[in-house]
């Protein structure tokens, strides 16, 4: 695998995780081999797209025989920096929040919750899973202490900003933020939104 010095579009990283995941349900239906025909048909992208977007990390495939499916998985893995798993910080304890730490597909795509905060004095020191539910005063001496990276607000929009600056402070780089607002963030810092009347309201333009 040969990798340009320079990222490729977002647009294109975007869509990695799209045909990892699709490789790893072949995988576990017992392909070994498949095509960016296949995988088009599969995902509903052209197979000319999927070639172009593996193409900026480098030759996956000969002609005329394919992909081999588990030597792709690997690439992409390596490519999206998921061959090891990433301790996530979780802050909110709701419903939401609930719901995200029994989600076992986080755990079989390379990330695990690995800390929870709240503010609720009647939900710290509650436990799900393994996990306690910690002070979130004291969250940027534990993210220090531990060296996360990563987290996930799942907190109301009107503390989002807040939060987040404290995250950034204490060494967070990327945010996946559930809450409807926008987040500010120093260069460097990488924000990505789950917001599903966001994704409503796109979809009620085209119906």
């Amino acid at each position: 695998m040969v990798q340009s010095t320079q990222h490729p579009p977002h647009i294109v990283v975007s869509r990695l995780p799209l045909y990892l995941r699709c490789l790893m349900y072949m995988a576990a239906e017992g392909h070994k081999v498949t095509s960016s025909k296949e995988l088009a048909e599969k995902l509903g992208i052209s197979s000319a797209q999927i070639r172009k977007d593996l193409s900026h990390f480098g030759e996956f495939g000969k002609q005329g025989t394919g992909y081999d499916v588990a030597h792709l998985i690997e690439q992409l893995r390596s490519i999206l920096h998921v061959e090891h798993e990433w301790p996530v910080v979780l802050v909110g304890a709701g419903d939401l929040g609930h719901a995200l730490v029994h989600h076992t597909t986080l755990v079989n795509r390379g990330f695990r919750i690995a800390a929870i905060f709240d503010k609720n004095p009647a939900k710290i020191g509650l436990q799900w899973g393994t996990l306690v539910i910690q002070d979130v005063q004291d969250m940027a001496q534990v993210i220090r202490e531990k060296g996360f990276r990563l987290a996930i607000l799942a907190i109301p929009a009107q503390e989002a900003q807040q939060v987040a600056d404290r995250l950034v402070e204490a060494g967070i780089k990327g945010i996946l933020n559930y809450a409807p607002t926008t987040i500010i963030a120093p260069p460097g810092v990488r924000v990505e939104y789950l917001d599903p009347v966001i994704q409503l309201q796109r979809m009620t333009y085209y119906i």
